[in-house]
């Protein structure tokens, strides 16, 4: 079974050899490698490049051996599609002009990634050519909220003191905002899909500062759109950071399986996916920090997980999040390895 097979077996919830593990963030500055493009290199270079992004994407896919390389991107490139300028100064990145009106939302245009973000699609084609039938490749794009999140605020946010007032000040302008957003999702998976992915994930990183109503008002009903539209073109996990008291919540959608954060009870996830007709996949869900840890430590967090979900079909060994820049790349060696050493699913 080669490692593109295991994943999309275990997608599906079908036996494996062993569970399947790539890293959220695995491309990027974990690696000399990456940090040795940029040297050369501005971020929105080598993300808009399709060479330079290829070769990013399968840097830890040669180093590690994983499973899966997902694109190197960035959520941000769909308001850049839609008309905001993006740019990444020192201390993140920023969009401008910023959303904070009805006007401003009727200024944005349609994404059409075959236009706007054929980079994309040129970089999976090329990454699809490299990978062949061995290596599982994913996509992914940001959620509605977590889009706007930057778009309103025009940066990274720890507060959230400008989106959160956009909601409840101007509904009408937020509402008309997410449809446009999923509009724009929906059409950049399906690109990427068709572009050589087999899979895609859709992050809603910031769904965790919502709570339950808001989430069901705000977050929920576009994410679900999603879901429903993409799954008929290929599989889509979907990924809510923070979100554990809004996991049982969200299992009534059309997602293949759900990625997890370390705040997550990984056994009870496992059981409740695997107990759905049909059943769902989980992933995760080690703390990034964890792999700071000495090598035993690592090794029994894995065992723990794998034990956890207890031989269940539909595993997918991952992080809750991704790897921090200064993460030591032995205890990443640590952790994909020993994911290695387990057994398979009946």
């Amino acid at each position: 079974m080669n490692a593109r097979e295991r994943m999309l077996r275990a997608l599906h919830c079908q036996a494996v050899d062993r569970p399947p593990v790539w890293m959220m963030r695995q491309a990027g500055r974990t690696l000399p490698e990456y940090r040795a493009v940029r040297k050369k290199h501005d971020f929105l270079t080598v993300m808009k490049t399709p060479e330079l992004a290829c070769e990013v994407t399968l840097q830890p896919v040669r180093r590690f051996d994983v499973d899966a390389a997902i694109l190197f991107s960035d959520i941000l490139n769909i308001p850049e599609a839609m008309g905001q300028g993006l740019s990444y100064p020192p201390g993140g990145p920023r969009l401008e002009p910023v959303i904070r009106s009805t006007a401003d939302v009727a200024s944005l245009k349609a994404v059409v990634p075959q236009e706007d973000l054929r980079y994309v699609g040129d970089a999976l084609t090329l990454l699809r050519r490299e990978l062949g039938e061995e290596k599982a490749l994913l996509g992914f794009a940001g959620a509605p909220f977590t889009l706007a999140c930057y778009m309103v605020e025009g940066a990274g946010t720890r507060r959230f003191s400008k989106i959160k007032p956009f909601l409840s000040c101007q509904p009408d302008a937020a509402s008309d905002l997410f449809n446009r957003l999923a509009d724009g999702v929906i059409a950049h998976l399906r690109f990427q899909l068709a572009s050589g992915a087999d899979a895609v994930q859709l992050f809603d990183t910031w769904a965790g500062e919502l709570d339950s109503a808001d989430y069901a008002r705000w977050a929920q009903p576009f994410n679900e759109r999603i879901l429903r539209e993409v799954s008929q073109d290929g599989p889509i996990l979907l990924y809510l950071r923070n979100g554990g008291h809004l996991f049982d919540q969200s299992l009534d959608c059309a997602a293949r399986g759900f990625a997890l954060d370390w705040r997550v009870d990984l056994g009870r996830a496992a059981r409740m996916l695997g107990a759905m007709d049909p059943p769902r996949c989980v992933q995760g869900n080690l703390d990034p920090i964890g792999l700071f840890a000495p090598p035993q430590t690592i090794r029994e967090r894995v065992y723990q997980m794998h034990e956890a979900v207890g031989g269940q079909t539909g595993h997918i060994f991952n992080l809750g999040h991704g790897l921090v820049p200064d993460t030591p790349i032995e205890g990443i060696e640590t952790f994909v390895d020993t994911v290695f050493g387990l057994n398979g699913t009946q």
